[in-house]
């Protein structure tokens, strides 16, 4: 069976499903380049990326979401092949190349090749890296998974998106234990949020964590497939990490920071309706609006192989 869908927010009416959430999150201008894209104006995706500059943060999420356009691969090697010199051309055929792999439609080499390429033309670019992180979670080792992931953090410490990519790679080791309170993705997530800046959405990581690792466990038959059956949020890790998180939701209040901060939210919101808090979980669902998903893990946009694992895992128990 499904995970039951969320209650519903404060003053609204319950939906049957879940809005769907795009690619784009509340990124305007990156939507408008991805409908461009759908129409063959990959144009529009050069003047996005160079007005990006050096927001690292937003310009990984720009260009994931890009490569993973379902034209993406045509129209980034178009423009290679006309400026072959750019490192905008040469990301997005990264990360196009890299979606392309997960897809089955290219080799993984090609593809970690194209990676490469790309960050020999930017040497500060971590996004290249963060491509391959995605690739190696996917195809490669856990060594590949760790050194892309340094590597991205050598170029920009408080990566939102590698940070979310390495919790789940690490979140899938030992896949037939029981939920360890040791576990490496738990002392991860801690240490990642010590690093961090007080204000950055990396407080929720230790919530994100526990979402994975429960995501985890539930596919391997070790969780009930409804997280408010389980115990997995009861721990006393686990209520430490939402109590900090949510204190830190109250002081930030979604504020104008990167457009994955309200998705991180849902992370919060569920764990908080697990654990039995639905005040706090109805406040958060309520913020976050159409950002509500029936699963902690829920959206797509941030992990296309996550989606695609447990929605061919569901669809085994349910046949």
């Amino acid at each position: 069976m499904t995970p039951p869908p969320p209650p519903p927010p404060l003053g609204r009416a319950r939906r049957k499903d879940p809005a769907a959430v795009r690619a784009a999150l509340d990124d305007a201008e990156l939507a408008a380049a991805l409908d461009a894209l759908d129409r063959g104006r990959w144009t529009v995706a050069r003047s996005l990326l160079a007005a990006t500059g050096t927001d690292w943060d937003r310009r990984g999420h720009r260009l994931m979401a890009l490569g993973a356009a379902r034209s993406g691969g045509v129209w980034a090697r178009e423009w290679r092949l006309a400026e072959p010199d750019s490192p905008d051309a040469a990301a997005f055929l990264a990360t196009a190349t890299v979606h392309r792999a997960l897809r089955g439609r290219a080799s993984t080499e090609i593809a970690h090749e194209s990676c490469l390429a790309a960050a020999r033309l930017a040497p500060a670019d971590p996004t290249p890296w963060l491509a391959a992180l995605s690739l190696a979670r996917a195809t490669g080792t856990p060594d590949a998974c760790e050194y892309a992931f340094d590597q991205v953090r050598a170029r920009h410490p408080g990566h939102h998106h590698a940070h979310h990519l390495m919790a789940a790679c690490l979140a899938e080791h030992q896949q037939g234990d029981t939920d360890d309170p040791l576990h490496q993705v738990y002392d991860f997530a801690a240490w990642a949020v010590e690093q961090a800046p007080d204000d950055s959405p990396l407080a929720v990581l230790p919530v994100v964590a526990h979402a994975e690792r429960y995501r985890v466990l539930a596919a391997a038959g070790l969780e009930p497939a409804d997280p408010v059956a389980s115990g997995h949020w009861a721990t006393r890790r686990a209520r430490q990490a939402m109590k900090t998180a949510f204190d830190w939701w109250l002081e930030w209040e979604g504020g104008a920071g990167h457009p994955r901060g309200k998705v991180d939210l849902n992370f919060l919101a569920h764990a908080k309706y697990c654990e039995g808090r639905l005040a706090e979980a109805a406040a958060l669902f309520h913020r976050i609006g159409p950002y509500v998903t029936a699963e902690p893990w829920g959206y797509p946009a941030r992990d296309p192989v996550c989606a695609f694992r447990a929605a061919r895992d569901i669809a085994l128990r349910v046949t």
